[in-house]
């Protein structure tokens, strides 16, 4: 009997290559007991690739079979890889996981090394795992998932004497892996490396056979399977293994060296010398995890030889010290509170599991923007003007748990400058780094819009941009809501972004808001925990990446609602101010390391799940017995209302009369948009019910809010006498 928390692949269909013996065996038995169907690829050739049979794939089909699994044995060279996710087609109707195991040695010195030899091994390494994957990557694509595993080796990594064929192909892999990580995240397809030590065909006469008996590939099998997980979100990444140990490996530069003094000069192989030591020093090594990363190292020094001045000089650093007062008030900023028990580790610095927030570091971008340097030496005659500095999207991972105090140094790398024709976009890399250990903790991206600088004729797109990605097209998983507080914005500036927009009435008027408007990044310090909170009952550590992008103002005292849909561990997310339905947070996601889900809610949207019934309930189901008794009645209002109902000016419920169709029913809308949405107390919807409220006195009072078409409200009437004769 498997335990409840058992990681299952029923319903999924896996391809493992070269799995007649050794790894590839231990995987696809592995992936067997675990509900998968699998295809057993194997040539049955030796390890030189002489020869083949079709005994090595029989007998693990069997053997999966004997054990109550599934599948299928496929006996084709892996450069006809199309004919192998046919197989999967033909048999199980699908393919989600491809594992490139197969492999061959024909290992020679390099002066002796034939060019057979290097085609062989280039052909079912690299070639391979490039047709096979390539033939399974539409149907990932079309189904939006898809998982793949490359086997690298420690001969590419650390290379290995008469190997240089098989070191090539190898690595070759590797950067094969990384281009596919990032053309298949947008599309849930991740791909990763693992690089095994393990007894099989190929190290048989290689390790020495007391090691060998120790190399067992049933102790690399789990973390490959954990890899090929839905829940497994890692991509691109290389992960060592072997005799029960794993870990991730990665390739880091150093510091580095700027060669000549300023933009103009030339260099010498002398300087180049002179350098050395400061070139090659790696005692400050740093990890990149993209080319743009990479190429802002560059830009950094270019900036440095155009103005000629020292990397100290020129480098965008800020550098602050926090104490766990600062980690408390930036929770409370976002909306934390005592009442929600999951806060409370962000609020009191002596709880047992007390923690910073981990968009806490977001904080340091916005307010270094406002006096950035920047702007001013990248824009002609540019003038920093807060009112004109809007935030459009926001990144951050974060790498390690975040200390509830300490000195931290935060470098900005302005990667882009796009032309908006209405204003100009600048794209600015932010990291943040432990002054005391050097340890790099978040990486940050942000986007600035600054209204009216466009027109320079610069380019309209940037691929170092990191995407914002649409929810699933499905009714939400999960929907939190919460008011924030008319003091909001004030509370929130304390953390340090003063921007006047977001406390001075006449500076947000100069703006075109109507008053003062929330920071983006409250926004979404909220919705971050309302993801922490259903996903990962509160716990930061699951957390490690968010974006979103900033769709719309939020006014202090608006109520937010964070939609929620979950996809393994990326939670989508899109936040809206319910009093007039309008998203506020778009294309949103947060990626967690691993999810706690509570129980489905009976329904997720209202944000009802663990509150009592309201009075008003009682009109609504008044409501829906007259309308399932009068359809074509009420079918001649032909317009949809959502009423959003409050205690004590908190949301309590929401309900939808949807008069086309026409149904009554507590929650959200299924689909399509409300005519009219109505806002008001529990006690005033009872009142106005029983006539001893009009409805036209509720709204000039504004104890009503009417958004929408207020003139089809006048309508309502008849169902409101309904509702007042049964009371």
């Amino acid at each position: 009997m498997r335990g409840p928390e058992e990681l299952r692949f029923d319903g999924r269909v896996v391809i493992v290559t070269g799995a007649g013996a050794g790894l590839g065996r231990a995987y696809a038995l592995l992936f067997g007991s675990r509900g998968a169907s699998v295809v057993v690829n194997d040539l049955g050739g030796g390890r030189h690739g002489d020869g083949s049979s079709t005994k090595s794939a029989d007998a693990v089909v069997n053997e999966i079979k004997k054990n109550g699994g599934k599948a299928v044995a496929n006996y084709d060279s892996v450069l006809d890889g199309a004919k192998i996710v046919k197989t999967a087609i033909d048999t199980f109707g699908r393919v989600d996981v491809v594992v490139n195991n197969a492999g061959i040695l024909r290992d020679r010195s390099f002066a002796k090394l034939s060019e057979t030899d290097w085609d062989m091994v280039q052909n079912v390494h690299l070639k391979g795992a490039f047709k096979t994957t390539q033939a399974a990557w539409p149907y990932f694509v079309k189904q939006n998932y898809g998982r793949v595993i490359m086997t690298a080796s420690n001969s590419g990594m650390y290379g290995n004497f008469g190997q240089s064929n098989y070191g090539a192909a190898k690595m070759g892999l590797i950067g094969l892996t990384n281009t596919l990580a990032i053309e298949g995240r947008n599309k849930n397809i991740y791909t990763n490396v693992i690089i095994p030590t393990a007894a099989s065909r190929l190290t048989e006469d290689i390790l020495p056979p007391e090691l060998f008996q120790q190399f067992k590939p049933e102790l690399i099998a789990p973390v490959v399977i954990w890899m090929c997980h839905e829940k497994c979100t890692e991509n691109g990444s290389i992960i060592e293994s072997a005799l029960g140990w794993a870990g991730k490996s990665y390739v880091v530069c150093s510091s580095g060296s700027t060669l000549r003094q300023n933009f103009s000069s030339e260099i010498t192989p002398e300087d180049v010398a002179k350098r050395w030591s400061a070139i090659t020093d790696m005692s400050s090594v740093k990890h990149f995890t993209s080319i743009e990363e990479k190429t802002a190292q560059f830009v950094v020094a270019l900036e440095e030889m155009k103005s000629g001045k020292s990397a100290s000089q020129n480098s965008e650093v800020l550098r602050q010290t926090y104490s766990s007062q600062d980690t408390i008030l930036y929770a409370l900023g976002v909306g934390a509170s005592v009442q929600t028990p999951s806060d409370i580790r962000y609020l009191y610095e002596n709880d047992s599991n007390f923690a910073v927030l981990p968009t806490f570091y977001t904080l340091h971008g916005p307010a270094h923007c406002l006096t950035s340097s920047m702007y001013t030496d990248n824009l002609p005659n540019f003038e920093i003007d807060p009112t004109k500095m809007l935030h459009g999207e926001q990144y951050i991972e974060v790498y390690k748990q975040l200390p509830t105090e300490g000195t931290v140094e935060t470098r900005f790398i302005l990667l882009d400058i796009l032309d908006k024709e209405k204003g100009a976009v600048f794209v600015v890399q932010h990291e943040t780094f432990d002054s005391a250990t050097g340890d790099k903790l978040s990486t940050g991206q942000m986007t600035i819009f600054i209204i009216g600088a466009g027109g320079f004729q610069g380019k309209k797109t940037s691929s170092n941009l990191i995407p914002i990605i649409d929810p699933p097209k499905r009714q939400p998983d999960a929907s939190v809501t919460q008011q924030t507080s008319y003091d909001q914005a004030a509370l929130y500036r304390l953390n340090g972004d003063r921007n006047p927009l977001h406390i001075d009435s006449s500076m947000a008027t100069m703006s075109g808001f109507k008053r003062p408007i929330l920071h983006g990044l409250c926004s979404l310090g909220f919705s971050v925990r309302h993801v922490l909170q259903t996903y990962a009952d509160g716990d930061p550590n699951l957390f490690k990446a968010v974006k979103t992008r900033f769709a719309k103002p939020v006014l202090p005292g608006e109520t937010l609602r964070t939609d929620m849909w979950q996809e393994g561990n990326r939670i989508h997310f899109q936040t809206y101010t319910i009093e007039n339905n309008t998203p506020v947070l778009t294309g949103g996601y947060v990626d967690l390391k691993n999810t706690i889900s509570k129980q489905p809610r009976a329904n997720p949207r209202s944000g009802n799940e663990n509150l009592e019934s309201l009075e008003s309930d009682a009109v609504f189901n008044t409501i829906e017995q007259y309308v399932k008794a009068n359809p074509a009645e009420v079918k001649k209002i032909n317009a949809v209302f959502l009423y959003h109902i409050l205690v004590k000016g908190k949301p309590q419920a929401t309900w939808t009369l949807d008069l086309k169709k026409p149904e009554v029913y507590r929650g959200e809308l299924k689909s399509g948009k409300a005519d009219a949405t109505l806002t008001l107390e529990d006690a005033d919807m009872i009142q106005m019910a029983l006539g001893k409220l009009n409805p036209q006195v509720a709204f000039m009072r504004g104890k009503l809010k009417i958004t929408g078409n207020i003139m089809l409200t006048q309508k309502l009437k008849v169902l409101m006498e309904a509702g007042k004769s049964k009371l």
